[in-house]
């Protein structure tokens, strides 16, 4: 689920979890890296939003970067045969700095 990238950052996937695993997720990554070192969280929870900036500041982390991306999927919906058949997913990503 993680892996150590280039220039001591590693990567943390917790797409397709909700509220509240992806922090608990995090605050567990972090806990296993040295201060200084950095975490990027790749999240698709629309919450997430809200609540990785709160947890950094909490935890005594830095939130260096946040990114979002809004896409558009099909999607397979039978029983409406006049609905549009587009939903749109947010991708989240964090970079947070391990404090001390």
């Amino acid at each position: 689920m993680s892996h150590v990238s280039e220039k001591n950052t590693v990567d943390l996937d917790v797409r397709g979890m909700i509220c509240p695993l992806p922090v608990l997720r995090a605050r567990k990554a972090l806990a296993s890296l040295q201060p200084g070192e950095l975490l990027r969280v790749y999240c698709t929870d629309p919450a997430a939003a809200a609540d990785f900036p709160a947890f950094c500041q909490a935890a005594g982390h830095s939130l260096v970067e946040t990114t979002r991306v809004n896409t558009a999927a099909e999607a397979d919906l039978p029983d409406a045969p006049d609905t549009p058949n587009t939903h749109t997913t947010v991708e989240l990503t964090f970079l947070i700095c391990r404090g001390t």
